[in-house]
C-alpha cells in the first residue's frame, strides 16, 4: 500500500514536468524559430540493496536483498528540430534557414571577462543597431566568416550560401554551424542554445532565404491533445492517492481496536 503511495506520486511528479513543458511549447508557438521540447518518461530505476561486509568492503557477491520500483520518472526533455514552416515578411533584414534543420545561425554573446562565446539560433529575425552591426532582435551581434558584420544600410543581398551582397560588393558571409548530432545542444533562453561536450560540424548543403523567417515547429491541436491526456492522468494518480490514504487509514483505526 505504501509502495502504491510512492507511485502514484512519482507519476504525478513526471506528469506535472510534462505539463511544464507542454505549457512552455504552447506559449511559443508564435515564436520564430523556436524547437518544441517533450518529456521522456522511463521506468525508475530499480533500486538494488546489498550487504555490506563488517571490513566496509562492498559485498561482490551479488547478494540481493529487495528491489524496489517507484513507477515512471522523468527521463530527459528532448528537443525537436525539425524545420517549422517559413512565411515571408519581405524585409530584407529578415532571414531562414531552408532545407537544414540542424543548421544555426552563429551569435556572439558578450561574456563577463569580456570575451565573445559563439551561441546559435535559428531566429533570423535581425536588425542593425545604431553602430552599423547585424545583431538579433535581443541585440547579440550575428557573427560572419570573419568576425562581426558591418553594413551601411538594410539595402543588401543574401545569397542561397549566406553570402552578403551590398553595393555589388560581397562584404561578409555569415558563420553556419551544422551539426551531426543536434543531442549536444542545449537551450538557454532568448532562442539561443549552446554546447555541451564534444562536437562535429558538418557541411551546409540548405539555403538561406531573405525575406523570410522560420516559425516554431509546434503543433498548437497536439499539445492540447496531450496537456488534456496529462491532466488525466494526474487526476487518475490524485484519486488513487486518496483512495489508498483512506484505506489505509481504515487500515490503522480497525488495528487499534484490536484488544
Amino acid at each position: 500500500m505504501i509502495r502504491g503511495l510512492y507511485s502514484s506520486a512519482w507519476s504525478m511528479l513526471a506528469n506535472n514536468k510534462k505539463m511544464d513543458v507542454i505549457t512552455n511549447n504552447i506559449a511559443n508557438a508564435s515564436t520564430t524559430g523556436y524547437k518544441k521540447d517533450t518529456v521522456v518518461l522511463e521506468s525508475f530505476p530499480a533500486l538494488l540493496t546489498k550487504r555490506l561486509s563488517y571490513n566496509k568492503v562492498s559485498d561482490t557477491s551479488g547478494n540481493t536483498i529487495g528491489t524496489m520500483e517507484h513507477s515512471s520518472d522523468v527521463g530527459e526533455v528532448f528537443t525537436y528540430f525539425n524545420q517549422g514552416q517559413l512565411i515571408q515578411t519581405n524585409n530584407k533584414l529578415d532571414m531562414a534557414i531552408k532545407d537544414s534543420p540542424t543548421t544555426f545561425f552563429a551569435i556572439g554573446v558578450l561574456e563577463p571577462n569580456g570575451d565573445i562565446r559563439e551561441m546559435y539560433t535559428r531566429d533570423g529575425s535581425f536588425k542593425i543597431n545604431a553602430n552599423g552591426m547585424l545583431v538579433t532582435s535581443e541585440g547579440y551581434p550575428v557573427l560572419g566568416e570573419n568576425g562581426f558584420i558591418m553594413l551601411e544600410s538594410d539595402d543588401f543581398m543574401v545569397e542561397r550560401d549566406g553570402t552578403i551582397v551590398q553595393n555589388g560588393d560581397r562584404v561578409a558571409r555569415l558563420l553556419l554551424r551544422t551539426f551531426s548530432d543536434t543531442l549536444v545542444l542545449r537551450k538557454t533562453g532568448s532562442g539561443l542554445f549552446e554546447t555541451e561536450g564534444e562536437f562535429e560540424l558538418v557541411d551546409f548543403n540548405g539555403s538561406i532565404v531573405q525575406g523570410s523567417l522560420e516559425q516554431s515547429n509546434v503543433n498548437i491541436v497536439r499539445e492540447m491533445v496531450d496537456m488534456i491526456s496529462v491532466m488525466r492522468v494526474y487526476e487518475a494518480n490524485q484519486k488513487a492517492i486518496q483512495t489508498q490514504d483512506s484505506t489505509l487509514e481504515k487500515t490503522v483505526n480497525e488495528i487499534g481496536l484490536v484488544r
